[in-house]
């Protein structure tokens, strides 16, 4: 569907004053969007790839020396406390800030946290101080950049899911760039330059934010500030008139959305903490001969093809604002240019060792690898070719996301009960991310669709801070279960502790699947 024959959207957008010019059939703004929670992204998971090895890392090698169980109970209380302070930051933005001044004061604040945490070895305050920043500026930034994204399409148009979709693929970019950089650079070079470069980014992303806010119109700006005609004053008198029974169902849709997420993120969210674990004591990962110059080729072109992805993207992003947000196109065409420069030296540097050793947090790239790969083929999917409704969704997100988990299983086998270490094939890490993906992309950025669609706008930053809230309980019991993996592992198997996650989100999938019915007919209309 191209911008002639939407006008629907089109029109949508010029009752905002928004920015028409469209890239790739989308509206600019959503692309403004893209490359500041690109960046937001990049820090976060830079970090986060780098936390949990970082803690139980011999002291000899720089880093904490710390045993599974404590470093797992640090990362539940730290991802926990990011997903759940977006839901004060929402209310902040909707009541006094407005959303852009919210998004702008939480880029500054976790900037701060990064450059504390370069720090780390002045002092093991400045870590400390760096997770808190940390916290409390993704509250005030993460509900409030996904409020947007919603607002700038209709909720009837066809086109929503897929600009969440497009939207979820600059999350992941930055993710996907955060943790293959900041993890290599952590682990090979030192682990404070490691957190010192994922500040630098979410710098980046705050100033092409900065000089391209007025592309969103009104979409943003401070609670009652006057324009005419607003959309956010037309959305309310919409509201108005739904009965109050619609609006009831609607929400209870979106409770039971929220509450099937959590089953699916205390899977997912593994990825950075038992499955790190699993990574660094269970994996083989010293590659040499054959099989380190195929693993430095994969590496080589994983580094570079998403890099090209996104810089086209870039590309096609500046034609349509340079003229008018020239700052915005340089501040991003800037950080490119570092992220090219160090993905060069990267691949470089590896070529050069005659003995590849494969990073732990290398293997947390390839969810979103995968992701920024495959979110057009959903996008596509959902738009053209079969659109099920959420909370089917939400079940194959489920199921697919178990699947990855019994690969990992299956792998596990060869493990001795209460084995310390072992060197099991990198294929079942593999394997696993690349369903926990596909789980992803049926369930996550449909979920930010469907909050938006079905919650009422003048709650919108409340409500997806409690989407975000979901994913703190979530976080939280995926970090507790994982400081039990010892535990299970010595009494049990490494096989059973993955059986164990596997089962739970089975079990949410199948009674999506059996209500599926009902929930549709609570949506009243909205698909």
């Amino acid at each position: 569907m191209n911008q002639e024959n939407d006008q629907d959207l089109v029109q949508h957008l010029e009752k905002q004053g928004v920015e028409t010019k469209m890239v790739m059939g989308h509206p600019a703004s959503l692309f403004v969007l893209f490359f500041t929670e690109m960046w937001e992204r990049f820090s976060y998971y830079g970090m986060r790839a780098l936390l949990t090895v970082f803690l139980i890392t011999e002291i000899a090698k720089g880093g904490w020396g710390w045993n599974n169980s404590d470093a797992m109970q640090l990362y539940a209380w730290y991802t926990g406390l990011v997903y759940l302070t977006p839901l004060i930051g929402g209310m902040i933005a909707d009541k006094l800030t407005g959303y852009r001044k919210a998004i702008l004061w939480g880029a500054l604040i976790m900037t701060l946290g990064h450059a504390s945490m370069a720090f780390e070895q002045t002092s093991p305050t400045f870590f400390y101080i760096g997770l808190v920043l940390m916290i409390l500026g993704n509250g005030m930034f993460k509900p409030n950049i996904s409020s947007m994204v919603g607002q700038l399409y209709p909720d009837t148009s066809k086109k929503k899911d897929a600009g969440y979709t497009i939207f979820y693929m600059g999350i992941n970019s930055g993710a996907f760039l955060g943790m293959l950089l900041c993890g290599y650079i952590g682990e090979k070079v030192g682990w404070h330059y490691g957190f010192g470069l994922a500040g630098v980014f979410m710098f980046f992303g705050m100033v092409q934010f900065y000089f391209a806010q007025k592309i969103f119109g009104v979409i943003g700006e401070e609670p009652g500030t006057k324009h005419a005609p607003s959309e956010h004053v037309h959305n309310l008198v919409e509201e108005d008139q739904t009965p109050k029974n619609v609006v009831r169902d609607r929400l209870v849709v979106v409770a039971v959305l929220m509450i099937a997420s959590i089953f699916f993120f205390f899977a997912f969210e593994q990825a950075g903490g038992s499955m790190t674990i699993f990574a660094k004591d269970y994996t083989q990962r010293v590659l040499s001969g054959e099989a380190g110059t195929i693993f430095k080729w994969v590496d080589a072109a994983l580094t570079i093809f998403p890099i090209l992805i996104v810089t086209y993207v870039l590309f096609q992003l500046s034609t349509q604002i340079y003229s008018k947000y020239p700052m915005t196109v340089i501040a991003t065409a800037i950080s490119f240019a570092i992220i090219w420069g160090l993905g060069l030296w990267k691949v470089n540097r590896e070529f050069s060792q005659d003995v590849t050793e494969v990073t732990v947090s290398w293997f947390q790239i390839l969810n979103s690898f995968f992701i920024v790969t495959l979110a057009s083929s959903f996008s596509k999917l959902w738009e053209k070719v079969w659109n099920p409704s959420g909370p089917v969704k939400f079940a194959f997100g489920l199921i697919l996301v178990a699947v990855g988990f019994v690969a990992l299983a299956y792998g596990s086998m060869s493990i001795p009960q209460g084995a310390k270490t072992a060197s099991v094939s990198m294929i079942w890490l593999i394997l696993a991310y690349f369903f926990h993906t596909t789980g992803e992309l049926c369930l996550s950025p449909v979920g930010l669709s469907y909050v938006s669609k079905l919650s009422p706008k003048k709650f919108a930053g409340l409500l997806f801070g409690l989407w975000f809230t979901a994913s703190a309980i979530a976080n939280f019991i995926a970090g507790m279960t994982g400081s039990y993996i010892d535990m299970i592992t010595e009494k049990y198997s490494m096989t059973v502790f993955f059986l164990i996650i596997a089962a739970l989100p089975v079990a949410v999938a199948i009674l999506l699947l059996l209500f599926n019915g009902k929930l549709k007919k609570m949506m009243h209309g909205i698909n």
